[in-house]
């Protein structure tokens, strides 16, 4: 079967990351926003949706 080296590398790195935090996913995500605040960089924060209603229903025909 036909291997990515780029996916490979990026599995590769995920798993050590999770690894080192002990697969806790609070930590990580933790340790990811720390490093992002430490860069500098800025970063776009939306405030969340607030989901539309859409019915699952057929609309009706009137009858006339």
């Amino acid at each position: 079967m036909w291997k990515d080296e780029i996916v490979e590398e990026v599995r590769r790195i995920r798993e050590e990351n999770a690894a080192k935090f002990n697969h806790d996913i609070d930590a990580i995500v933790a340790d990811a926003r720390a490093r992002q605040r430490a860069s500098g960089r800025k970063s776009a924060s939306f405030p969340p949706r607030k989901p539309e209603f859409r019915s699952l229903r057929k609309p009706v025909a009137e009858k006339v």
